[in-house]
């Protein structure tokens, strides 16, 4: 589905979820999300022998590589990197794995060339990363990371996910992550929420996050739908 095809029926919806656990070889667990057509591929490997050099004695070492989807500068695919890995990191249980590696691998599916398009992008990264962790199921957790994106328009509306037609009317914005833990409760892990006229309102940042929340508690079901078929790819419009 390309933005064209999205007609968005409330601020609070977001474009049809993709979720497929491909089973990739030579991996722990794999894993596609997607937001329409912003899409994301990840694997993990581990607890896996580790070099010498990236060796911690109190936990297991995670490491994050993106790989871009075309002419991304690498710059920007290590940039992506550290925001997975600081949005995942507070899931993670890495303590029970010393001297071990965790590796993540996630390769984007689609393009983007706007802020408002690459906050979507990040979010289906995170939100793929958080399945094929899911799906690996070697590595304790201690939470469920959900990402989605939220913009605010030039006339003060909020919407969730917003598509590239969209982000042309978007003055603030930004991806947020939220861990979720046995229950509905959340916590905030990371946000990367800015304006495009420099200074951020808390008010705006407030009300951004509390639509996001609603809408990775929506992810979140999602995911633990998707669980109890691995095989099946789960088209949801909301």
């Amino acid at each position: 589905m390309t933005s064209s095809d999205f007609h968005r029926s409330s601020n609070e919806q977001f474009r049809p979820l993709h979720i497929v656990y491909d089973g990739l070889n030579r991996v722990d667990g794999s894993a596609r999300f997607g937001f329409g057509n912003s899409a994301a591929l990840a694997s993990v490997s581990g607890p896996i022998e580790v070099r010498l050099a990236a060796e911690q004695s109190s936990q297991a070492t995670f490491e994050v590589h993106v790989r871009p989807f075309s002419n991304v500068p690498a710059t920007d695919s290590k940039s992506q990197a550290t925001v997975i890995r600081s949005a995942l990191t507070p899931s993670l249980i890495l303590t029970k794995n010393p001297r071990t590696l965790v590796q993540l691998v996630v390769q984007n599916l689609s393009s983007a060339s706007t802020n408002t398009e690459r906050d979507g992008l990040t979010a289906a990264m995170i939100n793929a990363s958080t399945l094929a962790l899911l799906n690996a199921g070697s590595l304790p957790m201690r939470g469920v990371v959900c990402a989605v994106a939220v913009g605010r328009t030039s006339n003060g509306e909020f919407l969730v996910d917003p598509t590239a037609e969209e982000a042309k009317d978007i003055t603030e914005g930004g991806c947020f992550s939220f861990m979720f833990a046995g229950s509905s409760a959340s916590t905030c892990v990371w946000t990367n929420w800015r304006s495009t006229s420099g200074g951020v309102k808390q008010e705006h940042l407030e009300s951004g996050k509390a639509m996001a929340r609603t809408a990775a508690q929506r992810i979140y079901k999602a995911i633990k739908t998707s669980l109890g078929g691995e095989s099946e790819d789960d088209e949801m419009e909301t």
